[in-house]
């Protein structure tokens, strides 16, 4: 509104104001004033009785609105006003409120103060209005003398800038949890290195950053106590993950050294570096600034480095915690855990010219146990050196004790490649160690999509390199894993079915030759399924074995075994025996002999009743074990027969040694054995037992013509198909009465 003629408009000029002190006519910063009438006038006389006024280090700078309307858009295009001197009256009676209005509401300036003025005390809002719409202050424009207008003004900005300075540390404050979260996603110093410098742009306008601590322990090869650079922003050429040294701003890594060296902040016109430490990790952050950094912002910086002090340290924790978790203690490659996160990258790759493969060492535990674990460790140590060399394209890890990972490119993951490096022996202290490896390969080509299932396909390619008398190396091929899947399956299906007593013993019988009667049987394990079917011996017995399920069911032959001799015994048939076939791992366990005895015990059998049928195998592996063992069990009358003879590890010397009662010609020597010149073998074999005062029994027979040969050669027992197939229990009993009565 504009001021009646009776209104005194000299009053802002009355010199009633001690504050001379506060003019400053030198300093150039200024607050932005907006001053909002629809008298011009009163633009006049405010400006000039605030001219020259400096309030907390600033001069005021003046924007003129004389409507509501252009009050409004003046604010919304000046965000840097602090201050609106606002008339109430003006294109309407209530415009002065509606820009409030505007300010608070639409505009979400909670920050501008604003002081309402008005030249008719009739127009003052009410209390409630002021209160509501955040008016700082109310004059009448009669009550403002100059000495008035300027406390209140320096008053209203000093209330500003307590505001802004509140907003703006909580804004910082506010950067700074954001901050923090983000960083605590990061795990690796280089990441985390890299994100302090990304934050730290949210927080100040800079333009080039730097992140330099020592890189021993962080920076593959670094060993000296140098400063390396951790992480670079805003820098057109990266130097990460070097020395601090080739930083081409010479002045900046000048600045960096003296601030690790003297720990302390660094600062100057256009650049500041900030030392933080925690936990005995220290690190240095310059940056490169367009302007000085306002107090506020030095002390965010404060706080914040406070932070991410402590978020160094964890993050060198974590990586000590990951090391432990996914690094070899000793070579310090890629442990199995993390070889399988490798085998996820290479499971992804579109590089189809990739082999993955397993390297185990041959024989090391005799390494070990011979020239000692140190040795050990030295060799481990230079198998590692000469494989990593082989090519920077590798990546390669320690699996387990002697087994190595390494995935590349086929040229340099290849049998020749891999062999060669193992045609030279190997330094490990003061040893020359020549020492061989076996080889699994797998082609991407061939590989599973997942690292756990290449790992698995790796190992069954080495495992079936490690049983190979040929090349020491094998590719992984799919038929491979589906055997290994059958064979897993059919042992599962072994322990279920041998747990639901679907495993049955028949009997072969065994004739004299002399009075054709059965002096003995066979006990041969037949594996019905759930589905009728029967399972070869063939398949299931080497099963058992691998599995080690053929102790547990061994020891239950030998239990029937013994039941069907009491059982014998009391049906009058106690000359007959009952042969049972022991395999290698039942020799292997130190309880054998014992329950043998006790199974002979507690079914209250003549032990002379029992034999054990042995291969010549079983002498393969500490034969004189084996021996002592065949001594306990044949002082307990137990009888002892040599199975297969002349097939396997024939060794007369430990013939000679045997506590044998039978020597058992093996079918391959029958077969032909009426056939001119095909009895040669099959004669040596029997006149060797009757020189040695042992019974010879043939198995095979099929034939009268091969009965009549075996009677010529003076054979004393035989069986096979051509008297009687192997039968259950109740069958073999009929067969007895009908033969033997």
């Amino acid at each position: 509104m504009q001021v009646s003629e009776n209104t005194n408009d000299d009053f802002l000029f009355i010199d009633d104001s001690d504050e001379d002190e506060i003019l400053d006519p030198t300093v150039r910063d200024t607050w932005k004033v907006l001053i909002v009438d629809d008298d011009p006038e009163i633009h006049s006389v405010t400006q000039l009785a605030l001219s020259d006024l400096v309030v907390l280090g600033r001069h005021l700078e003046y924007l003129h609105a004389y409507s509501g309307r252009d009050a409004c858009k003046l604010i919304e295009e000046h965000e840097d006003i602090v201050l609106v001197l606002l008339d109430v009256v003006m294109e309407s009676d209530d415009a002065g409120l509606a820009v409030v209005k505007y300010i608070r509401e639409e505009l979400k300036r909670d920050d501008i103060r604003i002081v309402l003025r008005t030249g008719q005390p009739g127009y003052a809002p009410e209390e409630s209005v002021i209160k509501d719409y955040d008016i700082n202050d109310y004059k009448t424009k009669t009550e403002l003398t100059r000495r008035k207008l300027v406390t209140t003004v320096y008053a209203a900005i000093r209330s500003y800038q307590q505001i802004d300075s509140v907003t703006k540390n909580r804004k910082g404050l506010e950067k700074i949890i954001g901050a923090a979260a983000n960083l605590l996603e990061l795990h690796s110093v280089h990441d985390y290195a890299q994100g302090v410098l990304a934050e730290f742009k949210k927080l100040v306008d800079s333009t080039n950053g730097v992140f330099c601590a020592r890189g021993q322990g962080i920076v593959e090869g670094a060993d000296d106590l140098s400063l390396y650079i951790l992480g670079q922003d805003g820098q057109s050429n990266t130097k990460v993950n070097q020395k601090l040294s080739t930083l081409d701003n010479r002045v900046a890594a000048q600045q960096i050294t003296s601030c690790f060296q003297q720990k302390q902040h660094f600062f100057d016109a256009a650049t500041t570096s900030f030392y933080f430490a925690s936990g005995g990790f220290r690190a240095v952050i310059h940056l490169e600034l367009p302007q000085a950094l306002t107090t506020i912002e030095t002390q965010l910086i404060e706080v914040f480095l406070t932070n991410i002090a402590t978020g160094y340290e964890n993050v060198h924790l974590f990586q000590k915690l990951r090391n432990a978790a996914y690094k070899d203690w000793l070579t310090e490659l890629p442990n199995r855990l993390d070889f399988v996160n490798l085998l996820d990258d290479f499971c992804q790759s579109d590089d189809t010219n990739l082999v993955t493969a397993l390297v185990d060492i041959n024989h090391f535990s005799d390494i070990n146990d011979g020239l000692g674990q140190d040795v050990g460790n030295q060799l481990l140590m230079a198998v590692s050196t000469r494989v990593r060399a082989l090519s920077d394209k590798n990546h390669l890890a320690r699996i387990g004790a002697d087994v190595f990972g390494i995935i590349g490119p086929a040229e340099f993951v290849n049998p020749e490649r891999l062999m060669a490096l193992f045609n030279r022996p190997f330094a490990a202290g003061e040893q020359n160690l020549p020492i061989s490896a076996s080889f699994g390969f797998c082609s991407k080509q061939s590989a599973g999509s997942r690292g756990v299932k290449v790992l698995n396909q790796i190992n069954i390619a080495l495992n079936l390199a490690k049983k190979s008398l040929q090349e020491p190396y094998v590719y992984y091929h799919q038929e491979m894993e589906d055997k290994t899947l059958w064979r897993l399956g059919m042992i599962r299906q072994l322990r279920t079915d041998f747990a639901d007593n679907r495993l049955e013993l028949w009997y072969q019988p065994q004739l004299s030759l002399t009075t054709s009667k059965i002096i003995g049987a066979e006990a041969l394990l037949r594996w019905k399924t759930s589905d009728g079917k029967f399972i070869s011996p063939a398949v299931f017995i080497p099963l058992a074995e691998y599995s080690g399920l053929i102790i547990e069911i061994g020891n239950w032959v030998v239990d029937q075994a013994c039941q069907l001799l009491r059982r014998l015994a009391e049906s009058k048939h106690e000359d007959v025996s009952i042969s049972v076939n022991v395999s290698i791992p039942q020799f292997k366990r130190d309880n054998f002999v014992d329950t043998i005895i006790q199974t002979t015990q507690l079914n209250r059998v003549d032990p002379s009743k029992l034999e054990l049928e042995i291969t010549e195998n079983v002498l393969m592996d500490e034969p004189q074990v084996i021996i002592d063992a065949l001594v306990r069990l044949k002082e307990q009358g137990i009888s002892i027969a040599l199975d297969d003879f002349g097939t396997g590890f024939s060794s007369l010397s430990y013939l000679q040694k045997l506590p044998l009662d039978r020597l058992k010609v093996d079918r391959s020597f029958v077969n032909d054995i009426a056939e001119p010149g095909g009895s040669i073998i099959a004669d040596t074999i029997i006149n060797l037992g009757k020189q040695m005062n042992l019974k010879v029994i043939a198995e095979g027979i099929e034939t009268i013509e091969q009965e009549q040969q075996l009677i010529a050669l003076g054979c004393d027992e035989v069986q096979g198909f051509y008297y009687a197939k192997p039968m259950p229990a109740d069958e073999f009993f009929a067969c007895l009465e009908k033969r033997n009565r």
